[in-house]
């Protein structure tokens, strides 16, 4: 019996070794493609932190929660679908220890559509003393689609330049036989939120209404790269 499996092992061997080395005498031509888009986020994350310190024990938390929705909807967001509670947190360590009172804090994500209501948010929450309120990240919604039509023609161009390189010497390129994707799926589906350009602010205590801050988002760049290998014909 171990035997038989060394002799199958050899077999395996001489047959991966033999179809390497037919591979190896095929002639063939390798070649890069690339493929990118720049496309305007429209996945905005921006948190909202409620914390009674804040408002010098003026305000309850649940005080800041009804001040927050009825601003979000006087901006025209849903809140139920769009705002999103991270976490609820107090002091009481510090309460036991030393008899304070509790400071309680809670944090939402909010998620909007696009830089005018970013804008808006950030003003309007200024305006009735929620300051407490960055923006986490940017994403674009059509990225996986996005990625897909950039690998075609990351491929696409591939053979292309085979067929470019090999039309020099009268030769065509063939066959595929081997594509492979080099591109970073996690960073190039997703995006940074590096990119936010604050152009400048109203002055808010001067005024009742907000205008939208002036935002700009940095485009978010999609990147495919593909390496291949085809058959010269």
């Amino acid at each position: 019996m171990k035997q038989l499996f060394i002799i199958c092992l050899l077999l395996s061997g001489i047959s991966q070794a033999y179809s390497q080395k037919n591979f190896i005498d095929m002639p063939y031509v390798e070649t890069f493609g690339k493929a990118d888009s720049m496309v305007v986020p429209d996945r905005i994350y921006i948190s909202i932190l409620l914390d009674e310190a804040d408002s010098k024990n003026k305000k309850s938390v649940e005080e800041l929660e009804k001040l927050l929705e009825s601003t979000l909807k006087k901006i025209n967001i849903n809140t139920e679908k769009e705002l999103r509670l991270n976490d609820v947190s107090s002091n009481f360590k510090t309460y036991f220890l030393k008899g304070q009172n509790v400071l309680k804090s809670k944090s939402y994500s909010l998620l909007v559509h696009d830089a005018v209501t970013a804008g808006r948010v950030l003003g309007e929450l200024e305006l009735v003393g929620i300051s407490n309120v960055n923006i986490e990240k940017t994403e674009y919604s059509g990225a996986e689609m996005l990625m897909t039509k950039l690998k075609m023609e990351a491929t696409k161009k591939s053979k292309n330049t085979a067929t470019t390189m090999l039309s020099a010497i009268n030769q065509k390129a063939g066959k595929a036989i081997f594509i492979s994707d080099l591109s970073n799926a996690g960073t190039a589906l997703f995006g940074q939120s590096s990119g936010i350009v604050l152009r400048g602010t109203n002055r808010l205590s001067e005024t009742v209404t907000v205008n939208p801050i002036n935002i700009e988002f940095k485009k978010l760049k999609f990147e495919v790269t593909v390496f291949a290998k085809y058959l010269v014909e």
